[in-house]
């Protein structure tokens, strides 16, 4: 194993031999990559992973003893570093969507191409080895910079959606700097890896993006923040996204995931906007988050996927609090009530954003959050009262289970 320890370990599990063959050879003449292992069903692929603990499982479906499926849950839960990618014919969507649930990170159709087959494994096995080196890195002791004590730990805040155009950049901006306060340092992180826009929310440009803050996650430091933050003029400090859409595949999940849980020493509330798909970059932001505000506008496609969205945070055990509900664009004329929402969704209304298009095209066009503006405006007054909620959430609870208040100064009336 140590001669082979900067390779990229693989493990191919199918029950064709001519198939794992057929893969092997393919592999055998790249030098950064090596071949540990080869099993004919899944409970042989299980067994592989528990020895070899290999970067990439290459995975067939349907297999007989233990398909792929069911081996895939296994290998995640014994080797976490192990990046499974499904290496099938079966395209249906139902059982992308079992895979995905499972663990699995990309999927391949058979029989992939040289190119696509090696692109892939580099990729995930540069995911794999820097999870690996994550482990082992001894950890920092957290500073205080975030006003808090050493103890005390900042929040992430994912804003997400399952659909393009329902506001979750919006939200993310106009929530940073509702949440910004003397006593509260916020920043915001434009995680939409290829076509973030939180920059031009904010009217603002730099020459460092989140490209160069996940390279350099290991040297996390006051002085690096600064160099990687713009700063905005509400006292917000934004991360802007890559500068092209290409730089994305610089950034992976695990570095980035350490990024954020490592802001979260340095701020009181790290707002992250991330992209309306599913990969493993936004599931591993939304396991680093303490909540998911999932944005839904109050149309039936929309919350359809919303639907789709909350049963997979299910089976994904997060915890019931993690992901909740914020309605953008409400609007009695649009008839769907809030409460008509809930009743679809089987899942309540954390919180609703009041319609006006003027506002937030202004706001946008002008790179002014609208906060910063009307404050007495629907859509001003609706995210001032998300970011009171959320401050609440979040604040230190007595031994009762409410809100510790603040003492009184002596001076005070």
């Amino acid at each position: 194993m140590s001669a082979t320890s900067d390779k990229i370990r693989v493990v191919v599990v199918d029950d064709t031999a001519e198939t794992r063959e057929t893969i092997r050879k393919l592999l055998q003449f790249e030098n950064d990559i090596d071949v540990v292992g080869m099993g004919r069903n899944g409970r042989e692929g299980v067994q592989l992973a528990h020895e070899m603990r290999p970067n990439v499982v290459l995975m067939d479906i349907n297999m007989p003893d233990m398909d792929g499926i069911a081996a895939t849950r296994a290998i995640v839960k014994d080797v976490p570093t192990a990046q499974i990618v499904i290496v099938s014919v079966q395209q249906d969507t139902d059982y992308l969507r079992q895979a995905m649930l499972a663990g699995a990170r990309d999927f391949l159709s058979k029989p992939p191409s040289a190119d696509e087959l090696i692109n892939t494994i580099r990729r995930l096995g540069l995911a794999s080895k820097e999870q690996e080196l994550a482990t082992v890195r001894v950890p920092v002791t957290p500073g205080t910079s975030n006003g808090a004590s050493p103890t005390a730990l900042g929040k992430i805040l994912v804003c997400y959606s399952p659909k393009g155009g329902s506001g979750k950049t919006t939200l993310a901006v106009n929530l940073a700097v509702a949440l910004q306060g003397e006593d509260r340092k916020v920043c915001v992180v434009d995680a939409n890896t290829q076509f973030g826009d939180v920059g031009v929310f904010f009217n603002l440009k730099g020459k460092t993006s989140l490209v160069t803050a996940v390279q350099q996650v290991d040297e996390v430091d006051e002085s690096a923040i600064a160099s990687w933050m713009a700063a905005h003029a509400s006292g917000v400090k934004v991360l802007l996204g890559s500068q092209s859409p290409e730089d994305s595949e610089l950034i992976t999940a695990a570095p980035l995931k350490r990024l954020l849980l490592e802001l979260r020493h340095h701020f009181t509330y790290v707002v992250v906007d991330v992209a309306s798909i599913l990969r493993d970059l936004e599931l591993a932001m939304m396991d680093a988050a303490d909540r998911v505000l999932v944005v839904a506008g109050p149309d039936i496609p929309t919350l359809a996927n919303v639907k789709k969205y909350f049963d997979l945070c299910e089976k994904l055990e997060y915890s019931k609090d993690k992901p909740v509900l914020v309605v953008n664009k409400m609007d009695k004329r649009w008839g769907i009530t809030s409460q008509s929402i809930e009743e679809s969704l089987k899942h309540p209304v954390y919180g609703q954003i009041a319609y006006d298009d003027r506002v937030a095209t202004q706001a946008i066009n002008a790179g002014v959050p609208f906060v910063m503006g009307d404050r007495k405006a629907g859509p001003s007054t609706s995210i001032i009262e998300l970011a009171a909620k959320l401050r609440a959430d979040f604040a230190p609870k007595d031994p009762a289970g409410k809100p510790a208040e603040k003492r009184k100064s002596i001076f005070s009336r």
